[in-house]
């Protein structure tokens, strides 16, 4: 297997959670605010329109500026992490309303627009100065082949988006440059694979040379997403995989890891990797991998086996995870966000460290 030569990352997705150390929090008040100083916020398209012109301009310039300082705040931490640690995942919600008709004025305007490229581009400049992996991944509406038009239109406008932040965070010419992506589903059954690969040409050159796409765990096996592969990079998420396909892990020797290497062209891999949830197994050996066949004669749903736990409690995929680094990158895809991942860093970092003695 040819193995990328950059070092192993891993890292969470979009929301940054903060420690709760004793003392450091002293009021809800105080927890608030830490998280509100870490994270991107937005606002709803009604809620603008209700505004006065000049209100709506006031709205979307203050919540800009909050949202390019707490991502230039999440970089920033990730910079100061071990390096296994640095990848993140970048919200979506950077410049709300972007494509919307009620912002997409106030976001043209030259003052605000140049507030926006001086900010991300410090952030973009910043990342790449302390090699932290950046990633974007917009909503399971955002889809290229539809046979609703306007779903495809709103799908293929909404991708242009992150393709823009990321050209402007510094990521906008050539092959997925130091990593950079978009990733996205497949989408309906109808049009499908096909139908996505003739909507490719829809897209910009930016917007190609950043797209990924993922299995999915209901429609799109890895196999099928592979038939893309002279074309788009496959992130390969091992969680949905193990949904899809009724319980099977997936090891870094399996004969298909190769084939989603090459569709990367030269670029390190990234893959996605999540548990079900800790109050579905609540009594489960955390050293013994979840048996999905075992798991839905007891009545649990696919359903309930495909959503996401907390924390990467069980030390059976950790393991399998420190596994597969050696060939791709990894999101977390957990909701405990940065907690989870930094615990699954110090896991592997122990378990490396046991190895090593």
């Amino acid at each position: 297997m040819t193995r990328p030569a950059s070092p192993p990352r891993l890292g969470f997705c979009c929301k940054f959670i903060p420690d709760e150390e004793p003392g450091r929090h002293a009021t809800l008040k105080a927890a608030r605010a830490a998280a509100l100083a870490m994270n991107l916020t937005g606002t709803t398209m009604a809620h603008l329109g209700k505004l006065a012109p000049a209100a709506r301009r006031a709205k979307i310039e203050g919540i800009v500026r909050h949202n390019l300082a707490a991502l230039g705040r999440q970089v920033a931490w990730v910079a100061g992490r071990p390096p296994l640690e640095r990848l993140m995942r970048i919200s979506s919600d950077v410049l709300p309303g972007f494509n919307h008709p009620v912002a997409r004025d106030i976001y043209a305007a030259p003052e605000l627009r140049r507030l926006i490229e001086t900010g991300l581009g410090r952030i973009g400049e910043a990342a790449r100065a302390d090699g932290v992996r950046l990633s974007m991944h917009p909503g399971p509406f955002c889809i290229i082949a539809s046979r609703n038009p306007e779903a495809q239109r709103n799908g293929i406008a909404e991708l242009e988006y992150h393709a823009e932040i990321m050209g402007l965070l510094g990521y906008g010419g050539g092959w997925h440059p130091h990593g950079a992506h978009v990733n996205i589903h497949i989408g309906g059954r109808e049009p499908g694979i096909e139908g996505f690969r003739e909507n490719l040409p829809l897209l910009s050159q930016a917007a190609r040379d950043l797209l990924t796409v993922e299995n999915d765990e209901s429609l799109f096996s890895l196999d099928a997403v592979l038939r893309l592969g002279d074309r788009v990079p496959i992130v390969l998420d091992l969680h949905h995989h193990w949904v899809e396909s009724g319980g099977a892990y997936l090891e870094p020797e399996d004969a298909r890891i190769p084939a989603v290497i090459a569709s990367w062209r030269g670029v390190r891999p990234v893959s996605h990797i999540s548990v079900s949830r800790e109050a579905l197994l609540a009594d489960h050996d955390v050293r013994v991998l979840p048996d999905y066949a075992a798991l839905s004669a007891a009545g649990h749903s696919r359903r309930d086996l495909a959503a996401h736990s907390d924390g990467m409690w069980n030390e059976a995929v950790n393991a399998l995870v420190a596994r597969h680094l050696a060939w791709s990158d990894f999101e977390i895809e957990a909701k405990a966000k940065n907690r989870a991942s930094t615990a699954l860093a110090a896991w592997i970092t122990r378990r490396r460290a046991r190895a090593a003695a």
